[in-house]
Order: C-alpha cells, then structure tokens, then sequence
C-alpha cells in the first residue's frame, strides 16, 4: 500500500491474483474519502465517501467482469450501463469521467 497522506492517494490491488504482473490491472485508489477501481485503465467503479459503491455493468471482456465480481460481490443487478454510471459519477464529484482523468 502506497502513502496514507492525504494529500496522496493511497492504492491496492482488489483482486486475489497469483502473479503481480496480472493484479496490477485491478487497482484501487482512495484518495479524500473516496475510492475508485480500475481494470486496466478504465474506471469500473467508485465510492464517495461512504456513499454506495457504484460498479459500471461489464461493456467488456471477460477479465474485466471477473473484475467487477471482485468488487461487488457478482451483484450484476446492481451495476449501471455507461449513462447511468457517468449520470452517477456526475452526481457524486460534479464533473464527468473524463473531466476528472
């Protein structure tokens, strides 16, 4: 685990992998009170303080929703479609997916 400053995001792996090299694709940062899961270099998932954690659906390949399963437990009934899921981040930081990369 990185720094705990909190002017510096701390980060972790999510996923159970035996190999190093394959668990830096399913990466958690937190960062202010929130946290944000990645799979490669997509955001899949977030957290706003101790608000819900809001999971994209799987718009990908299978890594990914092994992914996904990782962080919400396969709830595949909660997750959001892309829209929904921008909608929500939105919502939660008051700017879009791609203002805040």
């Amino acid at each position: 685990m990185a720094s705990k400053s909190p002017l510096l995001p701390s980060w972790s792996t999510y996923a159970n992998y035996s190999s190093d090299n394959y668990g830096a694709h399913a990466l958690r940062f937190d960062v202010g009170g929130n946290s944000f899961w990645f799979s490669y270099k997509t955001l899949v998932a977030f957290q706003c303080g101790y608000g819900p954690i809001v999971v994209h659906q799987n718009d990908w390949r299978q890594t990914t929703g092994k992914h996904l399963n990782c962080i919400d437990d396969g709830d595949k009934k909660s997750r959001l479609s892309a829209a929904d899921f921008e909608a929500a981040f939105v919502k939660a930081f008051g700017r879009a997916i791609k203002e805040a990369a």
